[in-house]
């Protein structure tokens, strides 16, 4: 009997065949303060970076890479919601499969969560290649749903201002107004 799908991995599990891919099913657990990215050979080379929120693995796909310098802006898309388990995951998912390719791991370590709203998150990494404090920013869209966001590495001087980037604070006349 198939184990029933979580609410939060339906999306990733309905993507894929089990009996076929050697990638982790999945559950949903509490284990919480990692971050991974994994360099994924696809249809396109690019970076899936992930970090623990709620149990999953909040995922982006950044196509060229997660950015190491500050003031580097990198388009990452959001995709679904990932099992804990698939952090430690390299391995090749075999063609015909959703994300077919090659995916190794390029960094993990512990992330601590600074600020979160729907349109943004500031994060502190430490990896082995990324250190330091990092802004998830969603573009904003026609639609809340918007899937593109951007990534960047804040420098020491940014590191305040973080609030300043987010979408979700108004425009910058209301920003000068509250000064």
């Amino acid at each position: 009997m198939a184990n029933p799908v979580s609410m939060p991995l339906e999306e990733y599990q309905a993507k894929r065949d089990f009996l076929r891919t050697p990638e982790p099913e999945g559950r949903v657990d509490q284990e919480e303060g990692v971050f991974v990215v994994q360099e994924h050979h696809a249809s396109h080379l690019h970076y899936d970076f992930r970090f623990e929120l709620g149990g999953v693995l909040k995922s982006w796909a950044v196509p060229k890479g997660v950015p190491e310098q500050p003031n580097v802006k990198r388009l990452a898309v959001e995709t679904e919601d990932h099992p804990l388990q698939y952090g430690g995951f390299e391995g090749t998912i075999p063609e015909g499969e959703y994300g077919a390719g090659t995916v190794r791991i390029w960094d993990k370590g512990r992330r601590t969560v600074l600020e979160r709203g729907p349109d943004r998150y500031v994060l502190e990494l430490t990896g082995t290649r990324l250190t330091g404090r990092y802004a998830l920013i969603r573009f904003k869209g026609k639609e809340n749903k918007a899937k593109n966001w951007l990534i960047m590495k804040l420098s020491p001087s940014q590191r305040d201002r973080a609030k300043a980037l987010a979408p979700s604070q108004g425009n910058e006349k209301d920003q000068k107004n509250e000064r």
